[in-house]
């Protein structure tokens, strides 16, 4: 009895240790995980009537391509924005599409992804700033902004605060940093845990969780808006661009699409709606 009595203190102290090890060990991870997604370079192929392009953001240097349209009308520029752990190379469709519809188009590596510079995804924070200097560059002053998921809320976050932007379709969006990075959170994050989590993340990277609102942002946003989401999206859900079509005071359309997911919401058919719509803003 002795001998069991002894293994039971071992196991519970080796169990407290494990708590305490967990307590301080799982915020650096969780923030690493937020603040460093993997990055992956383009290998795709310089697309037709495109060059490459350095842009000097807002600190890193952003490598991307610039595309201009042979079209006989030109009507503006598009950037396309792309989603978190991707690269610039997920613009192929854009460009195709917009070229021949008069459009110039802008796709670079956001910081931290691709080949560009940085090394801290702040999902908007200082990407808003970045798009802005990739703007100033340019000289343009009529600009489209098509992003998906992380790049969908960076470009709603800039069209709160840059007049240069009159339109903007987002895919995939998320409402604010601190709900969609809640919701994914592995169980074993406690919510004690995951505010440690956000406190970690906000000091290595500088800035501020509730200060990415896509959500918040929308309120501000007086341009045509037009919010696609996967029905069948898990990884964010629908609820996070109903919530942010709800919070917009210009105009505005939500399209949910019944078969798509998280990565699959701009698909073919999908696209042409996207094209009525931008041709209806004329």
């Amino acid at each position: 009895m002795k001998r069991l009595a002894m293994v039971m203190v071992i196991l519970v102290t080796l169990a407290a240790a494990v708590v305490v090890i967990a307590q301080s060990q799982l915020p650096g991870i969780g923030a690493g995980a937020l603040l460093f997604p993997s990055r992956h370079l383009n290998t795709r192929p310089l697309p037709e009537g495109c060059v490459n392009r350095t842009f000097k953001g807002d600190g890193p240097m952003l490598d991307g391509w610039q595309c201009r349209s042979t079209a006989a009308i030109h009507r503006g520029t598009v950037v396309y924005l792309h989603g978190i752990a991707d690269n610039r190379g997920s613009s192929i469709v854009t460009i195709q599409r917009m070229l021949p519809a008069g459009f110039d188009v802008i796709a670079y590596d956001s910081r931290g992804h691709g080949a560009s510079e940085g090394d801290r995804c702040t999902y908007g924070y200082f990407e808003k700033r970045d798009l802005q200097h990739v703007l100033d560059e340019l000289g343009v002053d009529n600009v489209i902004l098509i992003g998906h998921s992380l790049g969908g809320a960076v470009a709603l976050q800039a069209a709160a605060i840059d007049r240069r932007v009159r339109a903007v379709v987002a895919a995939s969006t998320f409402a604010d940093l601190r709900s969609v990075a809640t919701e994914r959170a592995p169980s074993v994050f406690t919510p004690s845990l995951i505010e440690a989590t956000f406190e970690r993340a906000e000091h290595d990277g500088q800035f501020v969780v509730n200060d990415v609102s896509p959500l918040r942002a929308a309120a501000a946003i007086e341009v045509p808006v037009l919010i696609v989401h996967g029905a069948l999206d898990r990884e964010t859900r629908p609820v996070h661009s109903e919530r942010v079509f709800g919070a917009l005071r210009g105009p505005k359309q939500l399209l949910l699409v019944p078969d798509a997911g998280h990565n699959d919401a701009l698909k073919s058919d999908v696209w042409t709606k996207v094209e009525r719509w931008i041709e209806s803003l004329r």
